[in-house]
């Protein structure tokens, strides 16, 4: 991926001694626009990125993962394809805030994220993360979440709660909740290789979306939560514990 023009690398290793020349100049320097940008969070092979990026040729699209194997497919495919509103960014979500800059991003998605089930600050919708996209997100900018975690999905929403965040939409069962109108279900119909087994496996998938303000104090929700009984497709989970905060 080194010869990539939609490819960028900057891992803990490189991004500690290089800084990021882009942050802030991703309109100018790399779209050659002023379109919103949406950024999608441990985006894995790059499908939903990319698909999102056909539906929405007016609106650039940055799919962001550490796993650069995974990332190939979707990176490939936008070559392939000719989409110039999509870009790949390798490296690590926890220096995220590193590579935009304030009011650069307009919208986030967190599609099947690790739910982190002992480690709340790993989650992708904890105060540790929320803080760093307050840093680049317009504000009220919107974070999508879709995944088949009950236990992520609890826990975020117990982070709406304790917190007052406007949740514009939430739902536990995706694809049978009849109050989705047909441009959404448009968008939330991409599907990942791992969701169609999940869905195939008989889970539910879940979705909420809802507006990050810029200001106010974020605090953590102190609620134990039933644990999923499992990680990820075909793998059991590794705690004996049935609940976690």
């Amino acid at each position: 991926m080194e010869t990539y023009e939609n490819v960028f690398q900057y891992p803990y290793s490189v991004v500690e001694h290089v800084p990021f020349e882009m942050k802030g100049k991703w309109h100018e320097a790399y779209f050659h626009n002023d379109h919103p940008i949406v950024l999608e969070l441990g985006c894995g092979k790059g499908e939903y990125t990319v698909e999102l990026a056909k539906l929405y040729p007016d609106i650039n699209f940055i799919g962001v993962d550490i796993k650069g194997a995974r990332m190939w497919t979707g990176a490939t495919q936008a070559l392939n394809e000719g989409l110039e509103n999509v870009a790949f960014l390798r490296t690590n979500i926890e220096i995220i805030e590193r590579f935009f800059a304030e009011d650069e991003v307009q919208e986030i998605w967190l599609t099947f994220s690790d739910p982190q089930m002992k480690n709340p600050r790993k989650r992708l919708t904890s105060t540790y993360f929320m803080e760093r996209y307050r840093k680049f997100l317009v504000d009220g900018g919107i974070i999508h979440l879709k995944t088949d975690s009950n236990f992520l999905f609890t826990y975020t929403t117990y982070m709406m709660e304790k917190n007052g965040l406007h949740v514009i939409f939430r739902t536990e069962d995706l694809y049978h909740d009849e109050r989705i109108d047909e441009a959404t279900k448009q968008i939330l119909s991409i599907q990942t290789y791992y969701e169609s087994m999940w869905i195939a496996r008989g889970l539910n998938i879940k979705y909420m979306k809802w507006q990050l303000p810029r200001h106010g104090e974020l605090t953590e929700p102190d609620v134990e939560i039933e644990l999923d009984d499992y990680r990820s497709y075909h793998r059991s989970k590794r705690s004996s514990l049935d609940k976690a905060k």
